[in-house]
């Protein structure tokens, strides 16, 4: 049974400022989070990764700034359209109205800390996300309302099931006209595939929002925008049997337990046994969490962040329903022990500090100032900051400990996607335990991946040492030329090329070969003129682009093959080269590899090292450059992803050479191609 109950709830920023108008200076906002951010050594189960995902103008800023006011990190209320934002601090973010790059902050709330990271949504800037989600454990997903699961919700909903994210989402803009329940429910379960659990109910419709209904509490709670403008003061009350909405709410209620009862054996049992009414509330936030964690379930939240409701039930929820890094299985960092163990997902780059690297700590500790090894690179280098992220204001720490998001200065030499530890005896002990461990488990090839938990998958370097798993980058799709004002502004063009290929791994820049030209290859056109803006505006470089150009790819529709016999004379040695090759549309595997040559019983060929690289060279050049279209006959210069070649294996009469064959290959090139989808698939080349 239900009691009336009438409460008010006062977030942070409230209590800072009731303190500071009665003269009590130690309970201003800004101490709070100072006195927070002195505590180094964290219990790793206060801790929240979390990460903030949705489509373009979905609300993912608005309510991250909401989510900094409530918390008692900032004193004001950060607008987009007004530029003052605290995530959005870069001045192209700020000029265009949107998140360009992914920020990181680390707030209190409920004695927990968490690290909340807040991402684009533009298309142009998907690699943002997918770097982000890498090193997170938990997200929200944020929908409008009104339009539910659009475009690049889909494509940051497939990037977090590729790490194995669980998921928490919220309906925002709840306030706005044809925002609707049942049509976001539709959404998730028709276009995501996955099984919502609806935890609140909004009270009114549409401008007449404000407030939400409480499945698991029963509970009003309503903000009043003519008492507390801001939203930091709402009301909070049991919901009434003579309430309208009561059987409605308690009908929901009902379906959320039978939902959770499927799951959950201790929750099955008490709804057998009593009363549903009479389960106890932690019980039912156990099974929530139990199902989010396990991504059986996806928990709905309502609100409206612009007109300041619905966030701190939203904080709340991030605590007690998504993991902490104690809870998320990391099957590479039981190699490393009690040692370091961390992943350099992003670099930028500071005008004071130089290099600032972005670090996510799964194990061990970590000091300013000492040194660290990286294993992708093979390198020492000592650090010369251990820095707390406020966005784009960094504060010093002493000590980091395990599943912290931190930031490191003095790292000239380590990349986006790079494993650092303390040192290389770390590394090879590591390595040491990660091939005991496989030889343990049965198995014999060590390039397998190892954690299924996570999508974290160890690699193995000519070391035979565990990395971290780094980012997939998608390839450019949009292209131009640069060029400097006068050529003594090429030097300083190429640093700051530089500079912003290591801060963006989804910008890529070539040298044309033929006319000498700068080539910036990037994800569209916005992600092509931003970069252009910041190379003037950042680095202070009037150059000039060329029309943009779309990268074009051709694709395999049909599956071809061809024989060719090569007799050349090289200097006094004749070479005689026969092969068959065949290719076909494979869209499978992805990521052109290598070659592989095998022998059959008609070819006793034992290929040597020198005509492995050939023949692998050969194709690939193929694939990349020469790919003849039969439907136009004329040849195009656009790479052919998307296909799988075999081979008989080539035979020659008089012994031929690496030369012959990569020539024999090259000049026949994949037959078949025809012009087809802008395919980005390359295939493991097979070769018999």
């Amino acid at each position: 049974m239900f009691h009336p109950i009438r409460i008010k709830v006062y977030s942070s920023t409230y209590v800072a400022t009731r303190g500071a108008l009665l003269g009590l200076r130690s309970h201003v906002a800004r101490p709070i989070v100072r006195l927070y951010r002195a505590v180094d050594h964290d219990d790793m189960s206060k801790i929240r990764n979390i990460g903030i995902m949705a489509h373009i103008d979905a609300g993912k800023t608005t309510t991250t700034e909401r989510m900094l006011f409530y918390s008692g990190y900032s004193s004001r209320l950060g607008n987009v359209d007004s530029g003052d934002t605290v995530m959005d601090y870069m001045e192209q973010e700020r000029d265009r109205g949107i998140t360009i790059t992914s920020a990181a902050i680390t707030i209190p709330w409920q004695h927990h800390r968490i690290n909340l990271i807040d991402t684009p949504g533009h298309v142009d800037f998907t690699v943002e996300v997918e770097r982000s989600l890498r090193v997170l454990d938990g997200a929200v997903t944020i929908l409008d309302a009104s339009a539910g699961v659009e475009a690049q919700t889909l494509t940051v909903w497939r990037q977090a099931d590729r790490y194995n994210i669980p998921r928490i989402v919220y309906l925002n803009k709840m306030d706005k006209r044809g925002a609707n329940l049942k049509l976001c429910l539709d959404s998730l379960t028709h276009k995501l595939k996955v099984r919502p659990m609806v935890l609140q109910l909004p009270l009114g419709a549409e401008r007449g929002f404000y407030g939400v209904i409480d499945l698991v509490s029963m509970e009003r709670q309503v903000w009043d925008s003519c008492t507390s403008p801001d939203g930091t003061v709402y009301e909070q009350s049991s919901l009434l049997e003579s309430d309208p909405l009561y059987e409605t709410a308690l009908n929901e209620r009902n379906n959320l337990i039978g939902q959770l009862a499927d799951f959950d054996d201790r929750l099955a049992e008490l709804v057998l046994s009593d009363d549903v009414r009479n389960i106890p509330q932690s019980v039912l936030h156990n099974a929530i969490k139990l199902c989010t964690v396990k991504q059986h379930l996806v928990p709905v939240l309502c609100g409206s962040s612009f007109k300041n409701k619905g966030v701190q039930p939203l904080l709340t929820a991030i605590i007690r329903y998504l993991p902490s890094p104690i809870e998320v299985s990391y099957g590479f960092a039981e190699h490393y022990g009690s040692d370091l163990c961390a992943l350099a997902f992003k670099v930028i780059h500071d005008k004071q500090r130089g290099p600032l690297t972005f670090l996510r700590m799964y194990s061990g500790m970590m000091k300013s100032g000492e040194t660290v090894y990286n294993i992708n690179r093979g390198v020492t280098e000592k650090t010369s900051r251990l820095l707390q992220v406020y966005a784009n204001d960094f504060h010093d720490m002493s000590t980091a400990s395990a599943g912290n998001i931190v930031l490191l200065a003095g790292l000239k030499q380590t990349f986006t996607g790079d494993t650092i530890t303390n040192s290389q005896k770390t590394a090879n002990a590591a390595a040491r335990a990660y091939r005991i461990h496989r030889h343990k488990e049965g198995f014999t090839d060590d390039l397998e991946a190892g954690s299924k938990d996570t999508g974290d998958h160890p690699m193995v370097d000519d070391s035979q040492l565990p990395v971290l798993a780094g980012l997939d980058i998608p390839d450019p799709v949009f292209f131009c030329s640069i060029e400097p004002p006068t050529m003594a502004a090429q030097r300083q063009l190429d640093m700051a090329l530089e500079c912003l290929q290591k801060e963006d791994p989804s910008l890529k820049v070539e040298i044309n070969q033929e006319t000498g030209q700068t080539i910036l290859l990037g994800m569209g056109e916005l992600h092509l003129d931003i970069i252009r803006s910041r190379i003037i505006k950042e680095y202070r470089i009037e150059a000039e682009v060329g029309p943009l150009q779309v990268a074009y790819r051709e694709t395999l529709l049909e599956e071809a093959e061809v024989e060719d016999t090569l007799d050349r004379t090289v200097g006094e040695r004749r070479h005689q080269v026969s092969m068959k090759l065949s290719v076909h549309p494979d869209s499978e595997i992805q990521g052109f590899k290598h070659v592989q040559v095998m022998s059959f019983k008609e070819h006793h060929f034992q290929p040597k090292r020198p005509h492995l690289k050939a023949v692998d060279s050969g194709i690939s050049s193929s694939l990349q450059n020469v790919c003849f279209c039969r439907s136009c006959t004329q040849l195009s210069c656009y790479p052919c992803p998307g296909s799988a070649t075999q081979s008989p294996g080539p035979s020659w009469d008089v012994p031929g050479d690496g030369l012959c064959m990569c020539s024999t290959v090259y000049e026949q090139g994949p037959p078949g191609c025809r012009c087809g989808s802008a395919g980005t698939h390359d295939e493991v080349t097979d070769l018999h």
